[in-house]
């Protein structure tokens, strides 16, 4: 009853129930690295923060490798990914779900993709 009682005063008052926000750090499935997510004019963009590997943090930290990211339904946004591994930008998707993102650049115009998931940090 409780919850009927909330979801009608949200419809009365014309309040909408937060958006789900992916800003902030995460750390890469594989625990190689870490991308701060944040706003950048009215989209999302990633930066690397943090990479394990020494030799290769120096010239990519710092790197803009999400630009762009405007929602697109539930929890989703899209826009453009930057590969630093092969200096390729691809299309790019991500959803969020709880503490756990997942990331995709993609070609083909969508159908095919590589994704990778993340675990929020702070």
């Amino acid at each position: 009853m409780k919850i009927i009682f909330a979801a009608a005063t949200f419809l009365a008052l014309g309040l909408s129930p937060a958006l789900a926000d992916p800003t902030g750090t995460w750390l890469r499935e594989n625990g190689e690295a870490r991308v701060r997510f944040a706003k950048c004019g009215d989209a999302i963009c990633g930066t690397v923060a943090w990479l394990k590997d020494p030799a290769t943090a120096k010239s990519k930290v710092g790197q803009r490798v999400f630009y762009d990211m405007k929602p697109n339904g539930e929890n989703a946004w899209s826009g453009q990914a930057f590969n630093p591994e092969d200096g390729k930008t691809y299309s790019g998707k991500m959803t969020l779900s709880g503490n756990s993102l997942t990331t995709a650049g993609c070609i083909a115009g969508g159908w095919i993709c590589r994704s990778v998931s993340w675990t929020r940090v702070n």
